[in-house]
């Protein structure tokens, strides 16, 4: 049966990845409501109408430039390796479909940003966070930059999804910014990037290959896992030390219910490194729920406090 052009494009623009961009803009503002700010819906709305058409835009970009490459991956995953939609064969969406989508869903961010303006919900800060948010998401995939094939694509994207998503929602609300914010994404920002690596390791072998210089390529087989070791542990150092610096205990401890998943991922990576054959959907679906877990016990916390 010809598959339903309408399901290829729902997996082309991969659903489960724009709940980390909700999830972390309604942590930020959480981080307003638990401060007493009254919550502006409309703008909170339009905020996220904002993230949501950029990363959109973002999944497009990258499956257009990437699809020759992933087009050739035989590890691929639900969370790695592209949508695998793409191609000129028979019941695959053509590589324009992905690059006019993207069009579409960069003017849907735009005309969020002009609307926001009219509301006279944009300040410096503001304006500061969309443009390198903007900047940084379309420059991970488009030429000649092309962040996510120089090792640097991994530290940004956990920066924008980690730190700068939630300080969006959090400076939309109150026209500022708040320590509260860093010490909430911090451990946020390095549980992200283990996970990142998590995410290249099905695609290490094609990647070296097509000669696609991932964070994990740069760094090579043991000293990626040496480093998603130590950025997992990291996370949880800085929840520690976000406790010890004043974050009150009913937010700071809800993340260290994620220990036994975090434990259990360095584990399985180590046997993995040792020889034993991965499941590739595992490990990455494990490192996708530690970090989406984590921000989610946060934000459930300040929004119920």
């Amino acid at each position: 049966m010809k598959p339903n052009p309408l399901i290829l494009f729902l997996r082309l623009s991969r659903p489960l990845f724009l709940f980390g961009g909700a999830l972390s803009y309604f942590l930020g503002l959480g981080i307003a409501n638990y401060l007493g700010q009254p919550m502006n819906w409309p703008i909170a709305i339009l905020g996220q109408l904002w993230v949501t058409s950029l990363q959109l835009a973002t999944h497009y970009l990258n499956e257009y430039f990437d699809f020759p490459h992933d087009s050739a991956n035989r590890n691929r995953t639900p969370f790695t390796g592209g949508s695998g939609v793409l191609g000129r064969g028979e019941g695959q969406l053509r590589p324009r479909v992905a690059l006019l989508a993207a069009y579409c869903a960069l003017t849907v961010t735009a005309l969020a940003t002009f609307v926001l303006g009219r509301l006279a919900a944009l300040n410096p800060i503001v304006l500061t966070i969309m443009a390198l948010g903007a900047l940084g998401a379309i420059f991970y995939s488009v030429p000649p930059v092309r962040l996510s094939t120089t090792g640097y694509g991994e530290l940004t994207t956990s920066i924008l999804l980690a730190n700068l998503v939630p300080a969006f929602g959090f400076s939309l609300q109150t026209g500022e910014l708040h320590r509260l914010l860093a010490m909430s994404t911090f451990p946020l920002t390095a549980l992200t990037l283990a996970s990142m690596l998590n995410l290249e390791f099905p695609d290490y072998a094609s990647d070296i290959k097509a000669e696609k210089r991932t964070l994990f390529v740069r760094l090579g087989w043991q000293n990626a896992i040496r480093a998603h070791h130590l950025l997992v542990l990291s996370g949880y150092v800085l929840f520690t030390a976000s406790f010890l610096s004043g974050l009150p205990p009913s937010i700071a401890l809800p993340p260290f219910l994620t220990l036994p998943l975090a434990s259990l991922q360095i584990w399985y990576v180590g046997r993995i490194a040792e020889g034993l054959k991965p499941n590739w959907t595992a490990l990455t679906l494990n490192a996708l729920a530690i970090t989406a877990a984590c921000t989610y016990l946060l934000t459930y916390a300040f929004w119920t406090r």
